[in-house]
């Protein structure tokens, strides 16, 4: 089933997608942010040096300063590089997460991914959603979840307040918040998608709003 044409309705926007690269930039480029994503993932953001990554990706350094300018700006590029990739994969990719699939498959498809991307880079995310503060809610990518899960909502039940439950479903998956719940806590992540889940279920599987 897909979803029903909206009036005026443009296709979600892919927030932040890089302008068209010649073919050797676009391998360097990918290469640069492998090889980042691998320190990152083995030793933690400290570790990245702009050395060692150009020796990983096979590429002077003096291309890898030239492409991200410094060490930080390398770091979000990893955020962002994957970030693009989520979303592409909820706009254009296949079905449940992508169109295609019933509303209610979408919602559980996309909570679930959602999870899985923050857990794998909680600690990136738990600086860029904290400098500044309230830095999370003026991000792009944080606009274009809350508007494609107002809109799943709409589409299951329509009476639903769309825009507040959408927060809702957002505000547990702070990544501090579940940074501390893998870390202090302990939890599993598929103990986190099962309160997503729970929680979903119960927005969209109660009584109808009487409107009141």
């Amino acid at each position: 089933m897909r979803e029903p044409p909206l009036a005026g309705r443009r296709e979600l926007p892919v927030v932040g997608r890089p302008p068209a690269e010649r073919a050797d930039a676009a391998l360097n480029r990918r290469r640069i942010l492998r090889a980042a994503a691998e320190v990152i993932e083995a030793r933690g953001p400290e570790a990245v040096s702009m050395d060692e990554v150009a020796r990983a990706a096979g590429v002077g350094v003096g291309t890898v300063y030239r492409r991200f300018g410094d060490r930080a700006r390398l770091v979000y590029a990893v955020i962002d590089d994957r970030e693009r990739a989520f979303q592409d994969a909820f706009i254009h990719g296949p079905p449940p997460l992508g169109p295609g699939a019933p509303a209610p498959e979408r919602l559980r498809a996309f909570l679930h991914a959602l999870a899985d991307r923050t857990a794998a880079q909680a600690e990136l995310l738990v600086t860029a959603e904290s400098d500044p503060p309230g830095a999370r809610f003026r991000d792009g990518s944080y606009a274009l979840y809350h508007m494609h899960l107002a809109m799943l909502l709409g589409q299951i039940r329509p009476g639903l307040d769309a825009a507040y439950l959408a927060d809702a479903l957002l505000a547990p998956l702070a990544a501090n918040l579940v940074l501390h719940q893998l870390r202090t806590r302990g939890m599993p992540l598929d103990r986190i998608k099962a309160g997503l889940d729970a929680l979903a279920g119960g927005l969209i599987g109660g009584p109808e709003p009487d409107g009141s």
